[in-house]
Order: C-alpha cells, then sequence, then structure tokens
C-alpha cells in the first residue's frame, strides 16, 4: 500500500513541479433553482468572457492556505477564467461572511470556501445560491444546506485512526497523549478527532490515555503557547497530536527549543517545507498530509463544473478534474463530497524530496 501511495503521489509531484474538491445540491441550492437560473443569466463574465470563481480560506498567513489557493488559481486560469483569492486576518465566521457578502455584491460565479464554522455561514451562502451563485466548500465543510458540494482532502475515518496508530507507535503504546487542533468549530478538525476517540476505544490502546483536546485556533502564538500550557499541566505526557499545519508546527518549535525530542513525541498533519527540520532532528518521527495544492487545484475544477452545468452535486456524477483525472462524487451524510484521495506518511526517508514541492 505503501508503493503504491507513494508511486500516485510522487505523479502528483510530478504535476505540481511542472505547473505551479464535492456535494450535493440540497435544500439551499435545490429550493433557489429559478433564480439560480435568472441570475446565471446576470452574473460573473466580464467584457472578456472570463467568469469569476472566489476562494475564501480561514485565514490570512497560513501557509496551507496559501498552497491550497495557488492550487484553486491554477485551476480556474487552466479553463481561461478569473480567480479571486481571499482570507481574513481572523479564523472567524463573521469575517467570513463579511467577505461572501462582498463577494455577492460583485455578482461572482462562484464561490469555494474553507469554513471556520459550519452552521453560521448559512445565512449568506444561501443568500449566495440564491443569487445563481454555485457554491462548494473544501478542506473544512459547511452544513449540507449550504453547499452545492464539498471537496475532502482525504477520508476522515482513515486521517483519525491513522493519527492515533501512528502516536501509539511512537509511545510504545502506553502513556499520556494530548491533541493540539485548530478553531473549536472547525468540521475537518472535529471530525477527525471523532475518529480518533473510536480508534482508542479499541482494547489494544488501554494504556493509551487522551488527556486534553486543545485549541491553538490556527494562530501560531496561540498554539506555542497551547502546547507550553499541555507541557506544564500534564508533566507525564509522551505524545502530541496536532492534525493542523500551524499547530503541528509550534509544537515543534517548543519541543524543538526545550529538548524534549527524547521525552515528548509529536505526529499530525504538517507541510514538509516546514516539518522538514522536525522530522530530520526527531523530534516528529512522522507525520502526514495530502497536496493542499491538489485540494485547492481540485476544488476549482469542480466549482467550474457546477458553473458549467457538466455537474450538479448530485451522486454518482463523474468530472474531469485537470491533471487529477476523473472524480466521482459520493455522499456524505446529508450532502455529497469529491474525495481527493489518502492521507501519506511524511518521514525521515522522504521528507528531503518532498520539503523541495511544499
Amino acid at each position: 500500500m505503501k508503493k503504491m501511495m507513494t508511486l500516485g503521489l510522487t505523479a502528483v509531484m510530478a504535476v505540481s513541479l511542472l505547473a505551479g474538491c464535492g456535494s450535493n445540491n440540497n435544500a439551499g441550492s435545490g429550493e433557489s433553482g429559478g433564480a439560480n437560473a435568472a441570475a446565471d443569466a446576470s452574473n460573473g463574465a466580464d467584457a472578456g468572457g472570463k467568469k469569476k470563481f472566489a476562494i475564501i480560506f480561514k485565514n490570512t498567513g497560513n501557509p496551507y492556505g496559501e498552497k491550497m489557493m495557488e492550487g484553486f488559481k491554477k485551476a480556474i486560469e487552466e479553463k481561461g477564467d478569473e480567480a479571486i483569492l481571499k482570507a481574513p486576518d481572523q479564523p472567524t465566521a463573521e469575517a467570513q461572511i463579511q467577505m461572501i457578502e462582498e463577494l455577492i455584491s460583485q455578482k461572482v460565479d462562484s464561490i469555494s470556501i474553507a469554513g471556520n464554522d459550519p452552521d453560521a455561514l448559512q445565512p449568506a451562502l444561501t443568500k449566495a445560491m440564491k443569487a445563481g451563485i454555485k457554491v462548494s466548500s473544501l478542506d473544512s465543510a459547511v452544513n449540507a444546506q449550504s453547499r452545492n458540494t464539498h471537496v475532502n482532502q482525504a477520508d476522515p475515518e482513515r486521517i483519525g485512526r491513522t493519527l492515533i496508530q501512528g502516536v501509539s507507535e511512537m509511545i510504545g503504546g502506553e502513556g499520556e497523549i494530548a491533541i493540539l487542533s485548530a478553531t473549536s468549530q472547525a468540521t475537518n478538525q472535529n471530525t477527525w478527532i471523532e475518529w480518533m476517540k473510536k480508534e482508542l476505544e479499541d482494547p489494544k490502546y488501554a494504556n493509551v490515555k487522551l488527556v486534553k483536546v486543545a485549541y491553538g485556533d490556527d494562530l501560531r502564538d496561540k498554539s506555542v503557547s497551547e502546547t507550553e500550557a499541555l507541557l506544564k499541566s500534564y508533566p507525564n505526557l509522551k505524545g502530541i497530536i496536532a492534525p493542523t499545519t500551524v499547530g503541528i508546527a509550534a509544537a515543534g518549535k517548543v519541543l524543538t527549543d526545550k529538548g524534549l525530542k527524547d521525552k515528548v513525541k509529536l505526529t499530525g498533519l504538517g507541510l514538509p517545507s516546514e516539518m522538514a527540520e522536525y522530522i530530520e532532528s526527531g523530534v516528529c518521527p512522522w507525520m502526514y498530509l495530502w497536496n493542499p495544492i491538489d485540494v485547492g487545484y481540485l476544488a476549482g475544477f469542480a466549482a467550474e463544473g457546477l458553473v458549467a452545468g457538466e455537474i450538479t452535486g448530485a451522486t454518482g456524477e463523474k468530472f474531469t478534474a485537470g491533471s487529477l483525472g476523473e472524480k466521482e462524487i459520493v455522499a456524505d451524510g446529508d450532502g455529497t463530497q469529491i474525495m481527493l484521495g489518502d492521507p501519506f506518511k511524511f518521514d525521515a526517508g522522504n521528507i528531503a524530496e518532498w520539503k523541495e514541492v511544499y
């Protein structure tokens, strides 16, 4: 399996070097079908015939988000359209709502959003859909009534279970562990954490104890202080899982500065370019992720497909996502989603190669 994943991602890497995600027709989009048709005629295309595709990430200063937006922009420009990249200073729903309202006024054709809250964005996103704007979420989902589709980076169950399996192996199957998450409202983080807890129910983890879930809000300084608080509150802590690129890098720095690489092990989801030094030093024996460029790239093609009418977001629909090939829309609770692929393991054996990619 590892060999297959490595070959697949090597191919993805090659594409990224040469050049630079799903859903449903739910109540929100279904009840506004007439309005959508009318608005589609007046929305978007500028004098040059380009349509406008906007992406809103969680907040600025996040390298993962920057790479995701890079991939989105690449996809939209491959189709000859205009990409609008936006992110608020702080990772709040209120800030994203303001941006959604601005984009509605600009009559964009599509909004793709990594939600800071699964439900608080619903009124604004529903308003956008009623104005004829196609809405999809990526990375961190909004609720099914707020979108036409969701693009998921990897199977949430696989992510959560894999992270527990990894940290347990690192600490020898015994000891206290903690989770350093992003915001408490982030749907992707919360889903992964639920699967981590389910994995911990297995009797083989009887000697592994989850003592705390802390939240660094995807802000570096807060993630640093939360890591320091964990170490102070739990002096016997043996492992930290940080399923956030900002959090894992912050925790890596704290553990390095305090000389704790042999006492506390770190794993999670991180950018190879940011985590290489911690993997090479042994602070983080290994971690996981996917290519955020590809997450954005897939989301861009999903948005293009929705606007062009090639897909509606229904289960079973298929479309071609540029260099990523054919993708299928699958069920996701009350909605649907498009899955990018499996999480990939980065360790001392491959980090030198991948840190040059993203």
